[in-house]
């Protein structure tokens, strides 16, 4: 038996792989675990009991929950869902979309994949890329082009601060002038807040791709999974709720309580909005129906958006501004920094004088029960990798993600660990 060499590229480890095998294989007995990696959210008491009201609607009425079960939706997703979507976003944005300018997927996840192979990969006499403009990125992009190297990325430039954070900031020169001579981009990319760092683009910074994208005829496309208007985890006050033409916008129920049901919005031009439908009737046939049925009557409504606002936004802070008060009483001492966490529900953590990779450091921890997320997954699409040599940024071995949504005492704990064992591997 021989697998493909489509196969074999999807088939063979990847980060985002290691990554959610982490979530759900168990530690060895004996080990506590102390779970700082993956993406889950938290739990959120009232987002919860809006969908469970809503699930009790469904069951007690009529046959409602059960022609649920019982019917696929159209290839694009549930009509009803769109319908009311466009309504929504038309008159809360002002955006010009109706229903033929949004899809859904099975989950965000999906999405990009349908969307990274839309715009990458063999065109007619040419090999399309998509351009990453603000590197480190999601550790679930890496490997989802079909093709060999359809990646290409532009690495952030820092700003330090004097309080041990730092902030990546997009070098909009650097994106324009690669732009400029590489008409073989398919596509720009970008997640929005960024998943590792918490990064928040600001609206000029969108506003500068979303031009460049326009003045070169390709799509800015923006993971919206942690934005606006939900799930709203965004600490920063220049972000708004954005789309245009030129932008095609990813939107998840994910991280606003719904992880296992996998439902991802896309809002886009109508010729793409087409393309993904019909990339769903061939991938899946359908996409799933249970998100849509539990969101419908709370997007409709506005209460998404004002549990999103009053609800989920406060409750991520809170446990933002703990998280960063634990890390500077536990690494007090030591070379160490953090980005500021704008938004998402990750904390990326800078450890300049470790003298391993993350990497090997990622298995020490996990000796000791903590499941942290390795800087390296984050950084792809640069020449030099693909000649066996680290990618060209300081940060690209000495970083790790965690996700502080846990409970206070598992953060904490693991944050002692991580800045007990950074001590004894420090230079």
């Amino acid at each position: 038996m021989q697998f493909s060499d489509f196969g074999v590229k999807l088939s063979s480890h990847s980060g985002i792989l290691q990554l959610m095998d982490d979530i759900a294989r168990p530690l060895p007995d004996g080990i506590k675990p102390l779970p700082l990696g993956g993406g889950n959210p938290a739990r959120v008491g009232k987002v919860e009991e809006a969908y469970r009201r809503e699930m009790e609607r469904l069951l007690s009425s009529g046959e409602d929950f059960e022609n649920l079960l019982a019917h696929y939706d159209s290839p694009q997703g549930r009509v009803s869902f769109l319908e009311m979507a466009a309504a929504f976003f038309s008159s809360a944005y002002g955006w010009n979309i109706t229903s033929e300018n949004i899809a859904l997927t099975n989950g965000s996840q999906s999405a990009m994949f349908y969307l990274f192979n839309l715009f990458c990969g063999k065109t007619g006499d040419r090999k399309q890329t998509i351009l990453f403009p603000l590197m480190p990125e999601y550790i679930g992009y890496a490997d989802q082009a079909i093709e060999e190297d359809c990646f290409v990325s532009i690495p952030a430039r820092c700003e330090y601060y004097d309080d041990r954070t730092f902030k990546y900031v997009l070098d909009v020169s650097a994106v324009s002038a690669w732009l400029d001579g590489h008409p073989e981009t398919g596509a720009i990319a970008v997640s929005r807040p960024t998943n590792p760092s918490g990064n928040v683009l600001t609206d000029d910074e969108i506003s500068a791709l979303s031009t460049l994208a326009h003045k070169h005829g390709i799509p800015l496309i923006i993971d919206n999974a942690y934005g606006l208007p939900f799930p709203n985890i965004i600490f920063t006050d220049d972000s708004r709720p954005v789309w245009n033409e030129d932008i095609v916008l990813s939107m998840s129920l994910s991280k606003i309580g719904l992880p296992s049901i996998r439902t991802g919005i896309l809002i886009a031009d109508k010729r793409i909005i087409r393309a993904v439908g019909n990339i769903n009737a061939i991938a899946a046939l359908a996409t799933g129906s249970f998100g849509p049925a539990l969101a419908h009557n709370l997007l409709a409504s506005g209460e998404l958006v004002r549990l999103a606002q009053d609800t989920v936004r406060p409750f991520y802070k809170a446990k933002a501004d703990k998280t960063v008060e634990m890390i500077r009483r536990c690494f007090e001492g030591t070379q160490y920094y953090f980005h500021v966490i704008q938004g998402s529900i990750f904390c990326w953590l800078y450890l300049p004088q470790l003298k391993i990779p993350t990497l090997d450091f990622y298995a020490v921890l996990m000796k000791d029960g903590v499941i942290t997320v390795p800087g390296e997954y984050f950084f792809f699409g640069s020449e030099e990798q693909k000649q066996g040599r680290p990618y060209p940024h300081p940060h690209y071995d000495k970083c790790l993600r965690l996700n502080y949504s846990g409970d206070e005492e598992t953060v904490r704990e693991g944050l002692e660990i991580i800045a007990a064992r950074y001590r004894e591997y420090s230079r």
